[in-house]
């Protein structure tokens, strides 16, 4: 390292995991990473030019969404790379400090957190669970919902229908928010924790379904295939709505790491 270098990390893991078992991993520079180590816990780190990776350098970048598609990219992968060496805290992107032996001090003040987090994501992985739904299916009434019937004139059929035309977006929103419920605490149920997260944008998903529900859950590795068969039943078993199941994913969401720089 020069005066000009960060070091960026990737993730925090057991001293049992060495730069032999990393050899040939590059990060986002395409630099290669290595291990810092205190008694207990390991870094896995990389050197980074301050030129690009400094505060500044780094805010105007993130703004450069190919840029931070392809850091984010390089980033997963070596934390992916970590995971397969052992349990690991993954740690989010542009997480940098600016010498190895200030990333040492940190894993020995902070060591019970991190041993702590290290034993809540060990034998587990994250795996997400999004909800999109069909407008018009769940805009139908049920039967017992007004304009569910017939009866009366045609004066009150129009009546009926203008009334269900006012109020169909606002019944929709509610019936979307209960299956969000409904599934989410469903789901806690086959979990060692879960989290709601914030629906994603259209834009940024490229999809233009409706998504109405997004949650990350802790899965004990042994029972994947039961979560798995759980969210399939939710599927089936609510009208109007479609759920996906995505991972597994480093366990970002559970790190219950605050990774405030210095």
């Amino acid at each position: 390292m020069t005066e000009s270098d960060g070091v960026w990390l990737y993730g925090i893991t057991s001293a049992s995991v060495g730069d032999a078992q990393l050899s040939g991993v590059t990060g986002v520079a395409g630099e290669p990473v290595r291990v810092v180590a205190s008694t207990a816990l390991a870094a896995v780190v990389g050197s980074v030019s301050l030129s690009e990776y400094g505060e500044g350098p780094l805010q105007r970048n993130l703004e450069d969404l190919d840029w931070l598609a392809a850091t984010a990219r390089a980033h997963d992968t070596v934390v992916a790379a970590v995971l397969r060496c052992g349990p690991t805290i993954p740690l989010r992107l542009a997480t940098l400090y600016l010498d190895d032996d200030r990333v040492r001090r940190l894993l020995d003040e902070r060591h019970e957190e991190f041993d702590a987090a290290l034993r809540q994501v060990t034998g587990r992985t994250e795996w997400g669970v999004k909800a999109y739904g069909d407008p018009k299916t769940l805009a139908q009434p049920s039967a017992e919902e007004p304009g569910a019937k017939g009866g009366g004139g045609k004066g009150t059929a129009y009546l009926l229908r203008r009334r269900a035309e006012l109020t169909a977006q606002q019944d929709v929103e509610r019936k979307a928010a209960d299956h969000a419920r409904e599934i989410h605490s469903a789901l806690l149920s086959h979990a060692v924790d879960g989290r709601r997260q914030q629906v994603t944008d259209p834009a940024i998903t490229g999809r233009r379904a409706w998504m109405i529900f997004n949650g990350t859950y802790l899965v004990a590795d042994e029972l994947v295939d039961e979560f798995a068969s759980a969210v399939t039943a939710l599927d089936a078993d609510h009208d109007g709505v479609t759920l996906e199941l995505t991972g597994p994913w480093p366990p970002y969401s559970f790190a219950g790491i605050d990774q405030a720089n210095p």
